[in-house]
């Protein structure tokens, strides 16, 4: 019976971490059609470029919440001290970056309210 749960959420954690990949994938193209749109249009671009980077940039923090999800469904059937050595790592390291990533996020977006005003 474990080891059918075990196969089940492997199983899972491989559909998580495919629907991570297809989010970080529609950003990127929906970051890059933005792009490819301002240059033909030669719209100001420093704004808009920020506006993109900062859409691609929220897009990835969805993404990595979804690889963190994963990773924890990896190790949650039986893990061993290591498997939980290396998921703590991995929340330490997927944390720090979403973390900061938000915080530029957040910045850009009192940016552009200060801007606004």
């Amino acid at each position: 019976m474990l080891e059918i749960f075990r196969q089940c959420t492997i199983y899972l954690a491989a559909f998580v971490e495919a629907a991570a990949a297809v989010i970080i994938a529609y950003g990127a193209i929906e970051a890059t059609a933005r792009f490819l749109s301002l240059v033909v249009r030669r719209e100001d671009m420093r704004t808009n470029k920020e506006y993109i980077r900062l859409n691609l940039g929220q897009w990835l923090t969805v993404a990595l919440e979804f690889e963190l999800a994963a990773d924890i469904l990896r190790t949650a059937v039986a893990p061993s001290w290591n498997d939980i050595g290396q998921l703590a790592a991995i929340i330490i390291i997927r944390t720090a970056l979403n973390f900061f990533l938000q915080k530029e996020i957040d910045k850009a977006e009192e940016r552009a309210r200060s801007k606004a005003e």
